[in-house]
Parts: structure tokens; C-alpha cells; sequence
């Protein structure tokens, strides 16, 4: 049994992976930017082993995120899902959150951060980059995704005694995703939710995956030159560190 935190599992691809850990008999940790969304979650809500309200479009409530998180750590996995597809959120919530948590909570041994496969269409230019403005940002859901996966991969190179991976989970129907969407959504959480509790075999550590199996990323997410002026953009921004 993993102990394991979600974050944006109140819905969607969160909590079709929360129910699914559920069943498998894991402790799973739900997280909701308000208690309104909280409650979508029903029955998961009453089977998961606590939960987390915060808005991480907000850094400070991100950082709450991460006090609150710990109460019910330490954590074997966390898989960083929440995500916004418009708005000026998007680089709040699909870039900098990610790292602030990644930053600020106990290190488990292993952390899933759900990419796109638009992030290939993304941008590796931080210059005169608002991480709070996505609207002066043409491409700005790519480039948010493009960094979320350059993130993972940095991470996996830094942290070697943590399982660090990113995960495509399709363009799925979700709310998100819209009804038009055109992947599986029942294969949508089935690979973070693998990566998050698998056990035996080699190691799996800075992949790219989609359906479970590994994919070459954008050429910028294994750029050691780019990786570094982002987690340098983003602790100048945040003003807090990864450890």
C-alpha cells in the first residue's frame, strides 16, 4: 500500500486516477482549488485518506497547498495533475506550482507531472516571460507544458534517488479536454497511475510516456542548458529553491 497525493483531483484525470489507486488499495490524498470543487468528488472524497484545498493559481495558497499536504505525508508518490488549458492561470498552475511543491514538500520516491503532447509545439525562450500574465504569451498552454516536462526531466537528472517521470495522457473528454476530444478516456490516468505504484523490474526514471510506453520529447526538455535557466527563472520568481 502507497501513501499518494494528487493534486486537481477533484475531477477529470485526478480523480479517475484517485479512484482507481483507491480500488487498488493505496492512501490517496485528494487536493481541490476550493471546497465547492472538493465536493465533486463524492464518493472518492469519502474513501480518500484526506484532502487539500488550495488555489494554485495563487503562489501563496500554493505554499499552503504544500503545509497542508505535509500534515498527511510523508508521501510515496505525488502526481502533479492539476492543469488549465486558458486564462492567465496557465503558467501559475501548469509551470509554477509544480516546481513550488516539488520545492517545498518532503521528497517521495516517486513524482509523475502531466505533460501534453502539445508541449511540442512549445517554445524554449524565457525572455520577458510573466509567469502570472499567460496573455502576453502567444502558445502559452505549450510553453507551459514544454517547462512542466523540461521540470520532470531536470528533476530526474538532480534527484537520482527519486523515480521522476511525465506523463502524455492524450486529448481526452474531460471538462478540459472538452466532449470532442478524441483519446481514450479510459486510458487517460492509466500510465501516471502506474509510474506512481509500480514495484520490481528496472528502474523508470526521466522518461516522456504515453500509454506506457516512452516517447521522445520536444529536444529543449533534455537541453541541461535550458533545464538550468528554468529553474532559475522559476526560483527568481518564486523566490524559493529546490533543496
Amino acid at each position: 500500500m502507497a501513501r499518494i497525493f494528487i493534486t486537481g483531483s477533484a475531477g477529470g484525470l485526478g480523480l479517475n486516477a484517485a479512484w482507481a489507486l483507491i480500488r487498488q488499495g493505496h492512501d490517496v490524498v485528494l487536493h481541490a482549488r476550493n471546497e465547492s470543487r472538493l465536493a465533486d468528488a463524492g464518493e472518492v472524497r469519502e474513501q480518500a485518506a484526506g484532502t487539500v484545498v488550495g488555489n494554485l493559481a495563487d503562489l501563496n495558497e500554493t505554499v499552503q497547498v504544500a503545509e497542508q499536504a505535509a500534515r498527511y505525508g510523508p508521501f510515496d508518490a505525488v502526481i502533479h495533475n492539476a492543469g488549465v488549458y486558458s486564462g492567465h492561470e496557465i503558467f501559475a498552475v501548469n509551470t509554477v506550482a509544480p516546481y513550488v511543491l516539488s520545492a517545498l514538500m518532503a521528497r517521495p520516491r516517486r513524482l509523475v507531472y502531466i505533460s501534453s503532447g502539445m508541449h511540442r509545439y512549445g517554445t524554449p525562450d524565457l525572455r520577458g516571460i510573466d509567469w502570472t500574465n499567460a496573455a502576453t504569451r502567444p502558445a502559452a498552454y505549450s510553453d507551459s507544458k514544454l517547462y512542466v516536462t523540461a521540470l520532470a526531466a531536470a528533476l530526474a537528472d538532480r534527484w537520482p534517488e527519486a523515480e521522476v517521470n511525465a506523463v502524455d495522457p492524450g486529448w481526452v473528454p474531460t471538462r478540459m479536454g472538452g466532449p470532442a476530444a478524441p483519446d481514450d478516456l479510459e486510458l487517460g490516468h492509466v500510465t501516471q497511475v502506474w509510474l506512481a505504484t509500480r514495484s520490481g523490474g528496472d528502474r523508470e526514471s526521466g522518461g516522456y510516456w504515453f500509454h506506457h510506453q516512452r516517447r521522445e520529447p520536444h529536444p529543449a526538455v533534455k537541453d541541461a542548458a535550458f533545464q538550468a535557466q528554468l529553474l532559475g527563472a522559476l526560483e527568481s520568481h518564486t523566490g524559493i529553491a529546490l533543496r
